[in-house]
């Protein structure tokens, strides 16, 4: 056995944060939950009830189906106790079938609720790509109608329009699974009334999924042989032939024009299918559905492209994309992309009960909107921090105490220094790092006089960390108040900030 040396150095982790994954700090994070309570209202306004399930459920409650995934467990964070694979949930739906089955009994028919939080998947990330994020769901299950469908559309363009996000910066598109699944039947693929067969029919549906990122060339290499990307990573293929593919890819590129051109050409192409028959006439009862709740109706298109990558849709599918122009991670211009989607999950609530339930729903992407932000909001200066009641005498932090206890009460976000008061610079370093308004002194001169410095902090252009105490007096951007007047004069000073 070899002896440690006594020099030996000790191994230290690494300070970094996993990869995939990211800290949210005090602006992004207010911006978030900003934006999930003005979701919220419009979720309640639309007579959505909360509600929150676990961050993990078994792994066979929430069922595979996500895409270009081979494992039981791959795709997800999942890991095995007591003989049961757990994992973090990948979405808010599968959950909600879960609850929808467990409860079915109590729960109302039909059952509209919103859900809020984090999600997890354990995929390859990327530029904008995390394996942690943000959604906002809504979802009625126990409803057949379209109206279900149309109601989803409208609710995320009512969400948009709160958030700020003018109307021709978005643009809402909507498809039909039936449709596809008709598309497929025309091009020999599957064989109406029969069992699908789900492998070959889901590696079509992705390889359509993918026409924004990768154009009709990479297209059409997925639904052929396969693909080799940029990094050297190889996607295999749906195997289809030229005969099968070209169908398909007229079906793709229909888009570009009018709903009702577009509906028509879909009545034509699957005119001799059932299911998409079908789903063309749910299509045309979904948008007059939209055309009755909104005035401008010009942001709802019609999309072949729209597929949506999770296997659980059974039907109409909807997707949000904000129209304006970005750079992508090469420096090349693009749209800003996807930033909302959902559709019909008719079957997903079958697993657990045997019967079919309808069900149909909506997720936003929070932090897809954040990134966002930059581009459909004018840049504002960032928020002001705390007043800061600075300490002068650390043996005096029970008065420094009471005077923020005392702001605080009338509603001021305040706090006393609680570093090393030795150095003044310091806090002064402190205030200017944490956009403090304004700061609180009162030192032992001050004290003996009954009275405060309040200092204001906006008017200093920048706050030097070596300031000392008289060169700090001699400003011009302060007011000297009692005591007693503390609470009514720091209120008149942040009124003024803030007009």
């Amino acid at each position: 056995m070899v002896a440690k040396s006594k020099n030996q150095k000790k191994v230290r982790p690494k300070a970094e944060t996993p990869l995939g994954f990211q800290d949210y700090f005090g602006e992004v994070h207010n911006t978030r939950v900003h934006m999930m309570n003005t979701i919220s209202e419009v979720f309640n306004k639309f007579g959505f009830d909360p509600l929150e399930t676990p961050a993990i459920e078994y792994l066979d409650t929430l069922g595979k189906f996500l895409p270009d995934l081979d494992r039981p467990n791959e795709g997800v964070f999942a890991w095995k106790e007591d003989e049961k694979w757990i994992s973090l949930r990948y979405d808010m739906t599968a959950p909600l079938a879960r609850v929808a089955a467990q409860h079915r009994n109590t729960l109302p028919t039909p059952y509209r609720r919103y859900a809020m939080g984090p999600v997890w998947r354990n995929e390859k990330p990327g530029p904008g790509r995390f394996r942690q994020f943000y959604q906002c769901d809504a979802d009625t299950v126990g409803s057949n109608s379209v109206a279900a469908d149309a109601e989803m559309a409208v609710l995320t363009s009512e969400i948009l329009d709160a958030l700020g996000i003018v109307r021709h910066n978005y643009v809402i598109k909507l498809n039909n699974r039936k449709i596809l699944d008709g598309i497929l039947v025309v091009a020999g693929i599957l064989v109406e009334g029969s069992d699908a067969d789900t492998a070959l029919r889901g590696a079509v549906f992705r390889a359509m999924d993918k026409l924004d990122r990768l154009g009709p060339k990479g297209v059409r290499l997925l639904l052929g042989e396969g693909r080799l990307d940029e990094s050297g990573d190889y996607t295999k293929g749906a195997g289809l032939t030229t005969g099968q593919i070209d169908p398909i890819m007229s079906f793709l590129e229909l888009g570009g024009q009018s709903n009702e051109n577009i509906l028509n050409c879909l009545r034509d192409l699957v005119a001799e299918t059932d299911i998409g028959s079908e789903g063309v006439y749910e299509l045309n009862e979904i948008l007059d559905c939209i055309h009755s709740q909104t005035s401008t109706s010009e942001n709802f298109l019609i999309d072949p492209s729209i597929v949506r990558g999770l296997d659980y849709y059974t039907g109409p599918v909807v997707e949000t994309e904000l129209t304006f122009e970005t750079v992508d991670s090469k420096g090349k211009p693009r749209r800003f992309g996807s930033v909302a989607g959902g559709g019909r999950y008719d079957d997903l609530v079958k697993r657990f009960i045997g019967q079919q339930v309808p069900a149909t729903g909506v997720s936003i992407g929070i932090d897809r909107l954040i990134a966002a932000q930059e581009y459909y909001k004018p840049k504002k200066e960032s928020a002001l921090g705390p007043v800061l009641v600075t300490v002068m005498d650390r043996h005096r932090m029970v008065d420094y105490q009471k005077m923020v206890a005392d702001l605080r009460r009338e509603g001021i976000k305040s706090e006393v220094f609680l570093g090393n008061a030795r150095n003044f610079g310091k806090q002064l370093k402190y205030a200017d790092n944490r956009r403090c308004p304004i700061a609180i002194i009162q030192g032992e001169e001050e004290r003996t006089r009954g009275v405060v410095l309040i200092k204001d902090l906006k008017l200093g252009s920048k706050i030097s960390e070596t300031a000392s105490k008289d060169e700090w007096r001699s400003r011009d951007w302060q007011i000297e108040v009692k005591v007693a007047d503390l609470v009514t004069k720091t209120k008149e000073v942040l009124a003024r900030l803030n007009s």
